[in-house]
């Protein structure tokens, strides 16, 4: 009995300190880290969701970036959803209910997509509401990571943070390489209706939420007082600077729509391919994520910034390759070069965008970290839709579509020389680093809230 005793504490202490870096194991915690999970799963229909806007609607390459774009309209509202949870409680909860409509609207979503859903207004509707779920899901599991934060030492920022994103990238890497084999076996509608039942674990996994019914009546008076402590707040030239950063360096316009359809129709990538594209992928945000935890979050904000930024935009470059057909010149075989570029891209995505999260956590001054918090994610999340409507823009104007690549080329020169534009205020960012070290003034001390999708639409799999 003893040495079972003694192996089980062992393990707690292996799963406390090696896996969740020091926070607590707890039913809560393990809840709240589902949620993101669910987030991660929903990508089993990703790739179906992408092959259903080409094949199935006959979607271009600019109308689905500004689809994309549309469809990340919920996570540009969050803060409202904060105010609703906070100020209108449903039978006495501010958290268990909204969970559970969340994930009953997260399968609602999805069966739409399996079952009536073929014209595009319907497909932007139904993806929409998919993205609504996972928003407010997410909003809720940022509003308890806060709280438990606020016990989380200055040595230990990044901690929450890192065991988040790290649930999201296992549940994507467990569904990454199904993604693309099962679309060699099932229609995209099935693949949606296998999906339907993962926001399920969303509505199951509230009732381990520890949170006590309040008597309060549903009362919005304390939304004035926190727009005007959130007025206050953003009105700090330490905080708007950082922000309006942040918002430059997301808002570039991407390529990513156009090159899907390249890969598919000019490359003729099939699905089962892709889905290993995603495994790297997936895993490869792991590794990003463990890197920066382990090795750069001592690093200045503003040198994380400017290297990263400098060596994506390079390596960015070599799509060139590909596009051009270079590779197959040099011997390189089109689906080893996209595994290998994928992996390294997404390993410097993730170590720059890391520092984005506890920037943003550490703006946020006492009082009002949850909502400011949100407000900073949701401009972020803005900076994405303007990204991939941008993106729309230039593939019209280069007459991309999904049959002539022509000018590809071109695109991702633009896209990627357009990463650097905004380097020239890289000094906005404070000068310190995500574990306060560093030097200069350092910005508004705050508890570090939960993980945020860096893709809105990530949420619904496109």
């Amino acid at each position: 009995m003893l040495v079972s005793s003694s192996r089980l504490e062992g393990f707690k202490e292996f799963l406390r300190d090696k896996l969740l870096f020091g926070n607590e194991p707890s039913p809560e915690l393990i809840a709240i880290l589902l949620v993101y999970f669910v987030q991660g799963i929903l990508g089993l229909a990703r790739l179906a969701v992408s092959f259903f806007l080409k094949d199935d609607l006959g979607l271009s390459p600019a109308e689905t970036s500004a689809l994309l774009g549309i469809v990340a309209l919920p996570w540009m509202i969050k803060p409202l959803f904060g105010f609703i949870s906070d100020g209108l409680p449903i039978f006495g909860y501010r958290r268990r209910p909204y969970l559970i409509l969340s994930g009953l609207l997260g399968t609602l979503s999805w069966l739409l997509l399996a079952t009536v859903v073929d014209r595009p207004w319907q497909a932007i509707a139904a993806i929409s509401l998919g993205s609504l779920s996972v928003a407010f899901s997410d909003v809720i599991a940022d509003s308890l990571v806060v709280e438990r934060a606020r016990k989380e030492s200055q040595s230990d920022a990044g901690s929450l943070q890192s065991i988040t994103w790290a649930a999201s990238a296992i549940g994507g890497l467990i569904t990454a390489y199904l993604s693309g084999s099962l679309l060699e076996i099932f229609s995209s509608r099935s693949i949606f209706l296998i999906t339907a039942t993962f926001p399920l674990i969303v509505s199951g996994v509230s009732w381990l939420i520890a949170e006590q019914p309040t008597g309060d009546r549903p009362d919005f008076s304390g939304v004035t007082r926190q727009v005007q402590q959130l007025k206050a707040a953003i009105s700090q030239k330490s905080i708007w600077l950082p922000t309006a950063f942040i918002f430059l360096w997301q808002a570039t316009p991407t390529a990513d729509s156009a090159f899907f359809y390249f890969t598919t129709n000019e490359l003729g990538f099939q699905p089962e391919f892709l889905g290993r594209v995603r495994l790297v992928t997936s895993l490869a945000s792991l590794v990003g994520i463990w890197l920066f935890q382990r090795f750069f979050k001592a690093v200045a904000f503003r040198k994380i910034f400017l290297w990263t930024t400098i060596l994506s935009a390079v390596l960015g470059m070599s799509a060139l390759l590909l596009v051009t057909h270079a590779n197959r010149a040099i011997g390189i075989d089109d689906h080893w070069f996209s595994l290998g570029d994928s992996l390294i891209l997404t390993v410097m995505g993730q170590l720059a965008f890391m520092p984005v999260l506890v920037l943003a956590a550490r703006l946020c001054p006492s009082g009002v970290e949850a909502t400011l918090f949100a407000v900073l994610m949701s401009i972020s999340n803005i900076a994405g839709m303007v990204s991939y409507e941008l993106g729309a823009v230039l593939m019209h104007w280069l007459n991309i579509s999904e049959s002539n690549f022509e000018n590809l080329w071109l695109l991702v020169t633009l896209t990627n020389l357009s990463t650097l534009l905004p380097l020239p205020f890289i000094h906005w960012l404070p000068g310190d680093s995500a574990s306060g070290g560093g030097g200069e003034t350092p910005s508004p001390q705050a508890p570090e809230p939960a993980r945020v999708e860096s893709e809105a639409v990530e949420g619904v799999g496109v």
